[in-house]
């Protein structure tokens, strides 16, 4: 017999395949009057998209049943036998078969000359076969699209059939399937049950539910045992004896092969039936190998092994959920049973498994094994917890009629909590919504269709959520979807929105882009880099569930992602690297985390390309200082750049922080020699980065002014003093400024000098001013002026003038 492969180990290397629907099966359920192609489109439109339809009543027109009267080795051909067919047409036909099993009275499909078979996209013809005329065939499964290979002519069982008949419905021919995908929200519409309440909406029609009303079962020796209530909030075990394990009927295997299940054994068949039924998975185990009267529910220890229907030696994590008998796993719950107390054809008593499960626990074994079923695959969506007696009932009934299965003991432990969620549906909202006033009868009754309980009040209705739609109807706008869907969308005029007005980039956003376009016009590139890092801050911002252990927190700087950037692209010999980031970080304070937008850059090589003449300058702190600057220059900012050593990766001497009145703008700095070399990167390489946010607000707060050519000529002064070293060049700028604020246009350092003739401890240097105003100044204008920022330089520095 073949092994056990029941709707918990049924599997599917690509995932869940789309619910293949019978169209005769969903009759016995919901009355309609539709054709395959209609109902298709109905439930297309209202939101589960048909793919396929597989019209099995075009595969056999024209194939009759005929009686082989006669069958005789052919003349020529040793492999041959000729028969005559009769067909019922009062004329017998001549028909050549090569065929093993063809013989004399069996009733065989036959297939005329003139018929058209599509899965062989072949058309009979009357032929001549090494002499002898052949009027048709006899057809195999094969030919007829029910099997992938056939030894031989089907030979109907029946010992009496209407020669001439059609062979549809005795081969189950008569029938459509529809291939429906549904949402990963809908668990519901992966089962018979769920498909029909849909279409009943749909179509008006009178849903009959495969309700039974199953005996109560004394408990007995069984014993039902939940460790972990959240991962499995009910389990009931039910154990039935007198169980005779062989074929299934035909009309249950015909359905399994047509939801494209393959039929193993009547026990095994009930349980993948009543999966696709009710979309309650269901597991069948030995009751005798199972040798404990207590099942339980616990998640696994660490090294247990359990052997699993597919042959396979599992290694259990604390993460997986198992069920056990006394203390011994025997299935991974809601994925696959254990080879161990599988169902066999030996087995008589059986303990039968209804359970619900957790979707996220049942997730992570069946991603943690690659082992996706097609129970867990509605595991995972959601079951339906309060369908679990349907379901269970309907299987104990077709266990009792086709395995002679009598239920004698049951155990459940029983932690569910029913959830009675109400929500308001006001019919001024959903004609406000959809556009259209929908009547409230026809709301109400749409909503009853599709299984809702509905009070009306005056303003308003109290809508019950059903168990099967929990997980998908939260909020009062899901009840409008769900109106508009069944009525149909086509219902609705389809009205345009009223005119908008232009739209317009946030003050935010359109700075961000200038700051982009200033950056590639200084001839950088812009990258983008990954927002997860190590924990190398001192505050780092860390990750409870992180990728991996080396990127374990959210970056607090840009610098270290554009070196990394910098060091892979040097690798590549992609030199030199002029580069920026715009980008957020994350930050910790004692608030809390808080995100901060950045802008970052990284400045390596000489930026000339054929430099032949040799007339470029090397690329300096001071040329990283001008691209800086470059960026900055069309706000006006004037920034203050002062001596900075915190920042470790950056060179004590050659690091300046930067702020504009009084408050930190970023850093401008040269990388650390010792980092240099651990990265294997040039001592020249350049970094800044700097609060793009702070950068907004001054731009935000201090708009761009105009400021027009003079019409009066400039009158430029020099100032050259001896000052003590330690004393910023930017402190000297600011003062001059300070002094000469009425007159003074510019400053600008022209010299430094250090060396002989220049006092210890000190340097020389040299300032351009240059002044000018709305009208011609005058020389004692100037002097005033001058003078003034001269003897404000010797009181707060104590500087030695020279001119």
């Amino acid at each position: 017999m073949p092994r056990q492969t029941d709707s918990i180990e049924t599997l599917h290397s690509t995932g869940l395949h789309p619910m293949r629907v019978s169209f005769n099966w969903l009759q016995e359920y919901v009355e309609f009057d539709f054709t395959p192609s209609e109902l298709a489109e109905k439930l297309t439109m209202a939101g589960f998209e048909v793919e396929h339809i597989e019209d099995r009543r075009t595969w056999a027109t024209g194939v009759v049943v005929g009686r082989v009267l006669e069958c005789a080795p052919h003349p020529q051909a040793d492999r041959l036998r000729v028969c005559r067919v009769d067909i019922g047409t009062g004329r017998l036909l001549n028909i050549v078969c090569g065929a093993p099993n063809a013989r004399a009275g069996i009733y065989a499909p036959v297939a005329p000359v003139g018929t058209y078979l599509p899965i062989k996209d072949l058309k009979l013809r009357a032929a001549s076969i090494r002499g002898v005329p052949s009027e048709g065939m006899l057809c195999s499964l094969e030919e007829l699209g029910l099997e992938k290979t056939s030894e031989g002519i089907h030979i109907f069982a029946e010992v009496s059939l209407p020669l001439g008949s059609d062979v549809g419905p005795l081969l189950g021919l008569d029938d459509a399937i529809l291939e429906v995908a549904s949402t990963a929200n809908r668990a519901d519409a992966l089962s018979m049950v769920g498909i029909a309440r849909e279409v009943a909406a749909l179509t008006g029609g009178i849903l009959r539910l495969p309700l039974v009303d199953a005996p109560l079962v004394p408990r007995g020796e069984l014993a039902a045992r939940i460790a972990e209530p959240e991962a499995c909030p009910v389990y009931t075990a039910t154990l039935l004896e007198e169980a005779a394990v062989g074929p299934a009927p035909d009309w249950l295997r015909e359905r399994l092969e047509k939801a494209g299940m393959r039929p193993i054994n009547n026990v095994v068949d009930v349980t993948n039936y009543v999966l696709l039924e009710w979309g309650q998975p269901l597991h069948a185990f030995d009751a005798d190998r199972l040798a404990a009267g207590t099942l339980g529910v616990r998640f696994a220890h660490k090294g247990e092994q359990l052997l699993t229907l597919d042959g396979t030696d599992r290694s259990l994590t604390p993460a997986n959920l198992l069920i056990t008998a006394g203390s011994r796993p025997v299935a991974l719950a809601g994925v696959m049973g254990g080879e161990a107390t599988e169902v066999n054809a030996q087995t008589r008593r059986i303990v039968l498994e209804a359970a619900i499960f957790d979707p996220p626990t049942i997730r992570r074994s069946a991603r943690v094994f690659a082992l996706r079923t097609e129970a867990s695959a509605r595991y995972e969506r959601g079951v339906d917890a309060f369908a679990l007696e349907h379901a269970l009932g309907r299987a104990r009934q077709l266990l009792a009629d086709c395995a002679g299965a009598r239920a004698v003991a049951q155990a459940s432990d029983d932690y569910r909590r029913r959830e009675n969620r109400v929500l308001s549906l006001r019919p001024e909202r959903l004609a406000q919504i959809l556009g259209e006033d929908i009547p409230d009868a026809e709301i109400a009754q749409v909503l009853k269709n599709l299984g809702f309980d509905v009070q009306q009040g005056p303003q308003e209705f109290a809508v019950i959520v059903p168990g099967h739609r929990l997980r998908d109807i939260e909020r009062e706008i899901d009840l409008i979807e769900e109106v508009a869907r069944v009525v149909g969308y086509d219902r609705f005029a389809p009205t345009l929105p009223p005119p908008a007005d232009g739209g317009y980039l946030p003050f935010e956003d359109f700075i961000e882009r200038r700051v982009r376009s200033l950056c590639q016009g200084a001839g950088l590139t812009e990258v983008v880099t990954y927002s997860l890092a190590p924990d190398r801050d001192q505050q780092p911002v860390v990750l409870s569930n992180p990728l991996s252990a080396e990127l374990n927190s959210l970056r607090t700087n840009l610098i270290d992602g554009l070196l990394e950037t910098l060091r892979f692209n040097r690798s590549q010999g992609n030199m030199p690297f002029h580069a920026f980031e715009v980008g957020v970080v994350f930050l910790r304070s004692d608030e809390g985390i808080f995100e901060s937008g950045r802008l970052g850059a990284v400045l390596c090589g000489e930026p000339a390309v054929g430099d032949w003449q040799k007339v470029t300058p090397p690329f300096d702190w001071f040329a990283a200082k001008g691209v800086l600057a470059a960026i900055l220059q069309p706000w006006q900012i004037e920034v203050e750049y002062q001596a900075d050593r915190r920042d470790e990766r950056l060179h004590p001497g050659r690091t300046a922080s930067l702020w504009v009145s009084g408050e930190r703008l970023g850093t401008l700095g040269q990388l650390h020699p010792r980092l240099a070399s651990r990265l294997d990167l040039p001592e020249q390489t350049f970094v800044f980065e700097i609060d793009l946010d702070f950068l907004i607000d001054l731009v935000r707060e201090r708009p761009v002014e105009f400021r027009p050519f003079s019409p009066f000529p400039p009158a430029a002064r020099d100032l050259s003093f001896y000052a003590r070293e330690g004393i910023t060049v930017f402190e000297f700028e600011r003062l001059i400024r300070e002094q000469g604020a009425s007159l003074l246009e510019s400053v600008a350092l022209l010299d430094e000098f250090k060396g002989q003739g220049v006092p210890a401890g000190c340097r020389s240097l040299a300032f351009r001013m240059v002044y000018r105003s709305d009208h011609t100044l005058t020389e004692e204008e100037i002097t005033a002026v001058h003078q003034r920022v001269r003897q404000a330089l010797a009181e707060r520095y104590s500087v030695d003038l020279r001119s």
